[in-house]
C-alpha cells in the first residue's frame, strides 16, 4: 500500500477511499492543497469542493483513519463548522444545488495536538459530527468560505488552526508513525504481529489508537485493504481477485469479497461493472 499520491504542484492527488471518484469529479470542483509548513507535521492536506448542481448527488467514501474538521455551506443551511470524526462505517453525503466545503484533513493520530480537547481520547470523536456552537462558538465560518479564492481560503485555514496552537506529542508522533507504517507496508496483516515487531504489547497498541487515532489497528489493516481494493476494482485493467486477495494477506478471494462488500455496500465485481464496465 503506497503513501498519499501527490501531483506535480505539490498538491494531494489520490482518489483511494472514494466511492467512484471519477463521477465525483463531474459533479464538483476538487482539489487538495498542502497547509503551510509548520503545519504539515499535523495536517495531511486540506480538501476544497464547489459545486453547483441541477440535481441532487450522494457522494460516497469509505473513510481514512482521520479526524477532520470541516467549514461547509450545505444549500438551504446556514453556513457552519464541525468536527468529523471517523465514521463508523461507509460515509454518504448529499450534494444539491449550490454550495462549498473547505476541511482539513488531520493525519492519523495527530487531532490531539491542537488545542480543542487534548486530554480526551480520539475515540470519542468516533462516528460523531459536531456542529458549532458545541465547538468553535466563536469562529465566523464565512471568513473563510466568502473568500474569493483558493489562496486565501488555505490562508485563512492556516490562520484558524495555527491560533488552535498544534504542538509536538511524543505518544501522537509515535501513533502516526504506526498507522503511516500499516498505510505503507503491505506486509503488516496481523495486530499481534505488528505490536510484537514494535516492541509493543498488543493492549497498550490497541490503546494508543484508541488515544490518539479514534479506531483500533485491526480497523486500520482491514480499511487500508478495502482502500487497495477498491482502487484495483475502479481501475481499467481486469483484476485477478485471487491474486489480490493473497497480495492483501486475506487467507482467500471470498475473505477479500466479504469485507469489500460488507463496506462499500456491493461485490468487487458489480463496483468494477459499474464504474468501468465489465472486466
Amino acid at each position: 500500500m503506497a503513501a498519499p499520491r501527490r501531483n506535480a504542484s505539490g498538491e494531494a492527488d489520490d482518489t483511494r477511499g472514494i466511492v467512484d471518484p471519477a463521477e465525483l469529479l463531474t459533479r464538483v470542483h476538487f482539489r487538495r492543497p498542502e497547509p503551510a509548513p509548520p503545519l504539515r507535521p499535523y495536517i495531511e492536506h486540506y480538501w476544497l469542493i464547489d459545486w453547483d448542481l441541477t440535481e441532487p448527488y450522494v457522494s460516497h467514501v469509505v473513510p481514512h483513519p482521520a479526524v477532520h474538521i470541516v467549514f461547509q455551506r450545505l444549500a438551504g443551511e446556514d453556513a457552519f463548522v464541525e468536527i468529523a470524526g471517523i465514521p463508523h462505517g461507509l460515509f454518504a453525503q448529499k450534494l444539491e444545488g449550490r454550495g462549498q466545503v473547505c476541511g482539513i484533513k488531520f493525519r492519523p493520530g495527530a487531532f490531539r495536538t491542537v488545542a480543542v480537547a487534548p486530554d480526551r481520547p480520539v475515540s470519542e470523536w468516533t462516528g460523531a459530527r459536531v456542529r458549532q456552537p458545541e465547538v468553535f462558538p466563536d469562529i465566523d465560518p464565512a471568513t473563510v468560505l466568502d473568500l474569493a479564492d483558493d489562496t486565501a481560503r488555505v490562508a485563512a485555514l492556516d490562520t484558524f488552526l495555527l491560533a488552535l496552537d498544534p504542538h509536538p506529542d511524543p505518544q501522537a508522533e509515535l501513533a502516526t508513525a504506526l498507522v503511516d507504517r500499516i498505510r505503507t507496508d503491505r506486509t503488516i496483516r496481523r495486530v499481534t504481529d505488528f505490536a510484537h515487531t514494535e516492541g509493543l504489547s498488543v493492549r497498550l497498541l490497541q490503546r494508543l489508537f484508541a488515544a490518539y487515532v479514534g479506531v483500533g489497528p485491526k480497523w486500520v489493516i482491514l480499511r487500508y485493504r478495502i482502500h487497495e481494493a477498491l482502487e484495483r476494482a475502479g481501475a481499467e485493467e481486469p483484476v485477478d481477485w485471487a491474486g489480490l486477495a493473497a497480495d492483501l494477506g486475506y487467507a482467500d478471494q471470498a475473505h477479500l469479497v466479504r469485507d469489500f462488500t460488507t463496506t462499500v455496500g456491493v461485490s468487487p465485481t458489480a463496483y468494477a461493472q459499474g464504474v468501468q464496465g465489465v472486466h
